[in-house]
């Protein structure tokens, strides 16, 4: 059967994260009941990674065997029909390979956790973002973010249940950006690794939180590292900041898949090569 390759956005808020659930509504189950409104008895879907409640994607990755062989223009553009009026949207798709794998074949995932400082609520972006009514200290959070980066025992910045074998993961790039914006200032978070243990990014950008308002300093940062004992975490941020960004492969699957679907260079999305 042809392999398929998805490349999907989706706005987490309404979903009780990636995973199927039987009594939950979810993002994989969104995707595989548009699916079967194609093919019935499609298999289900695999994923590069599983968000959880409430964080977005706007590169997560997923493959799946289909029996028919699609023009992959034709079956994204049916699936998204299919899966309105839910916020998912298949912005890629691919015929790939059938070693191709979006779990396995991935090489490197990158998120962007969004956090903005205003003292009004936020109306437009609710539930897009970390509110914080206090101003932060970009330059010490950057200080800070520099001790994280690396391979190193991430025990405090792992989630008690992290089924992950070890705590020990290679943080490539942390980066904190700062962006005004008309009413506030947005703080950007960006991170890349292989793989991250479970609430790993959330963890991380807590704790920085806590050094841009002042209740930690910089070196606190290593401290906290360097217990390797979770109680040394700061707060974990919300949900609703995380973003997947993208999910890196040795070679960009959907470049050649939008040429075969007529697309012209121009319109083919730009390459998420982390």
């Amino acid at each position: 059967m042809p392999r398929y390759a998805f490349k999907i956005e989706y706005d987490g808020l309404p979903f009780a994260g990636w995973q199927r659930q039987t009594d939950q509504t979810t993002v994989q189950g969104c995707v595989e009941a548009a699916l079967a409104g194609l093919q019935p008895d499609a298999p289900g879907v695999v994923a590069a990674g599983r968000t959880d409640t409430g964080v977005h994607a706007l590169g997560q990755v997923v493959s799946v065997d289909l029996e028919r062989d699609w023009d992959p223009f034709r079956l994204a553009e049916a699936l998204n029909w299919h899966l309105r009026p839910d916020p998912v949207a298949i912005v890629a798709c691919a015929r790939v390979d059938d070693d191709f794998h979006a779990r396995f074949s991935a090489r490197g995932r990158s998120y962007t956790y969004r956090l903005i400082c205003r003292r009004a609520p936020l109306v437009h972006g609710a539930g897009q973002a970390w509110a914080v009514k206090g101003d932060l200290d970009v330059g010490a959070m950057t200080e800070a973010a520099r001790h994280l980066v690396g391979k190193h025992d991430f025990t405090t910045f792992r989630a008690v249940h992290c089924q992950a074998k070890s705590p020990i993961k290679t943080l490539d790039e942390l980066r904190v950006e700062e962006v005004h914006l008309p009413a506030g200032r947005e703080i950007r978070f960006h991170l890349h690794a292989r793989s991250f243990l479970h609430n790993q990014v959330r963890s991380i950008v807590g704790s920085l939180e806590r050094v841009g308002a002042g209740s930690w300093v910089p070196d606190d940062m290593r401290t906290a590292l360097e217990a390797r004992n979770r109680a040394a975490c700061g707060p974990v941020a919300p949900s609703e900041g995380l973003y997947l960004t993208s999910v890196g492969y040795p070679q960009d699957p959907f470049r050649q898949g939008w040429r075969e679907a007529g697309l012209p260079p121009a319109a083919m999305p730009v390459s998420d090569q982390s």
